[in-house]
Parts: structure tokens; sequence; C-alpha cells
């Protein structure tokens, strides 16, 4: 069977202690057995890893940040799209899906495909609004404060025994075990990602993981469970091994089936000695461990792909149990010239 040649274009290359996800959908993408696909990188920052790896992209552009405004994002998107002709787009950060989902329609009119949630999906889930969604979809979600100033200390105390868990918006998660340390996550958070600045009731047990695709029809096209065994100082997987747990699947396929969630995501969940699950947040995208999924046998970027294209898509049930991940870096010599091309002219 030929192959479809398609053109793709991905985010998130920043392969760093604290990585992206678009390197390992890249390498998903890349080892379909329906599409060949060229691939366009997309990138904020200039010394982003996935720029200098050997055979991931055809082409590199940067591209604005959201937070000069969608228009400018989008535009920039919409002139790499006149000469590269994209056919699916995958963006892989918290911070940009908003500008891609508000722009969905624009962009599905020039023929750029995306599959993403829909934005009440996208913001019921954030995390000053978790307890709300836990209530609504039957799920144990741990209790949250929303801090909008160092003021609401007394009610944080009123509320949690320490340690508790703060949280920023989109990312950055420290646990506090005293006032002081509350205050010196607050300040940190709040500089970099903006209020409420969530405090989250500190939940003991084994943190595991699910990724998972839905369809947008209630139905899961693919879920595979995993547990972290090694984790870094800001709380990235460095290593994880795929699990049987019926309970974590059965609680995925629900939400999925409630929310009618539409493409990639990743729940945090907390295990209990009990054996209970709480919820400790919902990442909307597809997560940075992405890889292990498809050396289990569930290649989730390539039924992404199919997903946004409107081609027909079997749910994935079956995953190899036992299966690990181990990440680790590795110095790549460049020359300077590639550097100074994206840096100059914004494109390689």
């Amino acid at each position: 069977m030929d192959k479809q040649k398609i053109t793709i274009a991905v985010t998130g290359l920043n392969n760093t202690d604290n990585p992206g996800p678009g390197v390992p959908v890249i390498r998903g993408i890349k080892e379909s057995a329906v599409f060949e696909a060229r691939i366009i990188g997309l990138v904020y920052e200039n010394l982003e890893p996935g720029i200098y790896m050997e055979g991931l992209c055809d082409r590199i552009f940067q591209i604005p940040y959201p937070s000069s405004g969608s228009d400018e994002l989008i535009e920039r998107i919409e002139a790499i799209h006149r000469s590269e002709k994209i056919d699916v787009l995958i963006p892989n950060f918290d911070a940009e899906l908003f500008s891609f989902m508000k722009n969905e329609e624009r962009l599905a009119k020039q023929g750029i495909h995306t599959f993403l949630p829909g934005l009440k999906q996208f913001q019921e889930r954030e995390k000053d609004k978790l307890e709300e969604f836990g209530k609504k979809y039957g799920v144990k979600v741990p209790g949250s404060l929303n801090m909008g100033s160092l003021s609401q200390i007394s009610d944080l105390e009123d509320k949690f025994d320490y340690p508790v868990m703060i949280k920023g918006q989109f990312y950055d998660a420290y646990v506090a075990q005293n006032e002081e340390q509350v205050k010196q996550a607050f300040h940190k958070i709040s500089a970099k990602w903006g209020f409420p600045v969530i405090a989250q009731e500190f939940v003991r047990g084994t943190e595991v993981n699910v990724i998972a695709l839905g369809d947008g029809k209630g139905n899961t096209v693919a879920a595979v469970p995993m547990r972290k065994q090694y984790i870094t100082d800001k709380g990235k997987a460095w290593g994880g091994i795929t699990l049987a747990d019926d309970k974590m699947m059965e609680l995925t396929r629900n939400l999925i089936q409630k929310t009618k969630w539409r493409g990639g995501m990743e729940l945090e969940l907390i295990k209990t000695n009990k054996s209970e699950y709480y919820l400790i947040e919902i990442n909307p995208r597809i997560p940075a461990w992405v890889y292990l999924a498809v050396g289990a046998g569930q290649n989730i970027p390539e039924a992404l792909v199919k997903l946004a294209l409107g081609q027909k898509v079997e749910p994935m049930t079956e995953y190899k149990i036992g299966k690990m991940f181990v990440r680790y870096s590795y110095d790549a010599i460049v020359d300077l010239e590639k550097f100074a091309a994206i840096s100059m002219n914004k494109e390689i």
C-alpha cells in the first residue's frame, strides 16, 4: 500500500529537562504505516533542541509567542502555509492552544486541519475550576483554593493541612510545607503565569498518568496508563512503565464519554493506598511521554492525524504492559550557520 504524502506542522521542539511533546510526536508520525510525512517544525526560541536533531524536521520556522496576540501568531502560520501547504497542524503547548482553538475555522478554510478540544472543554478542566469539574463528572479531585493575593494564606490554612501543592494556571507546581514556602511559590508562579495561583490539597499516594485520545463523539480512540519511575526536580517523568489498571482505564473512558473530549489528553492521577483515584490535573494535549504509548503499540500521533483529516480510526484497545521508557540527554554538535540562520531569517 502506498503511503499518503502529507505535510504536518508541529510545535513543542524544546526537548530539554522540561520537554515539549513535539519531538516524540514527530517520531510517532515518522513510524506511521499510512503516512509519508514532510515535517515542518514550529519553534518559539532559536535554541530549541528539535531544530538541531538530524532527520527530524524538513523545514523549521520561528513563530511569535501567543502572548504577542493571536492574530500575529495565526498570520505567521498562514504565511508559512502559503509556501509549505500545511495539511495538519499539531500544537503541543497549553499556552498556545487557546489561539489555535479560537482560529480553528479560519485555518480549516485554508486547508490547515487541526483536532483540538472545544473552548468549553478546554476551559472547564482548567486547574482553577477542577473542583467543579470533579463534581460535574463524578470524579474525585483534591480540594483547591484560587489565590489572587497572599492575604488568602489564612483561608488556605483554615481549609488544608500542610503540605499543600501550589500550582500555576498553565505550568509549574511546588510542594509547600509551611507559610514561607507558600509565599515563595506564589511569587514565582504569579510572576511567570499570572493569576490565579492555585493552592491544592496534598493527596498522598502514587502518581499515575494516562495518555488518551478522544474522537469528539464520546469514544476513546486510544488510552495507555503508566507510572512515573523517575521524576526530575521539575516534576517531569524521566522514566516510566506501562501498567495494567482497569480502574484507570474505566475512569478515562467514562470521562471521555461524558465530556465528549476531542483530541489528545493526559490525566494526572494520585492512587492512594486505599486504591482510590484522585484527578489532580487534565492536560488538554498530547504529553511529552507519548512515545511510550507508541512503543507499547498505540501510535497516538498517527491516529490524531487521521482524525484531523476526517479519516476513520478504529479504537485501539490493546497495549503492551511492562514497557518502559528512559529519557537521556545527548550532546549534538552543530554548526553555527544553523543557529545564525534561524536567528536572522526565522527559518531554515
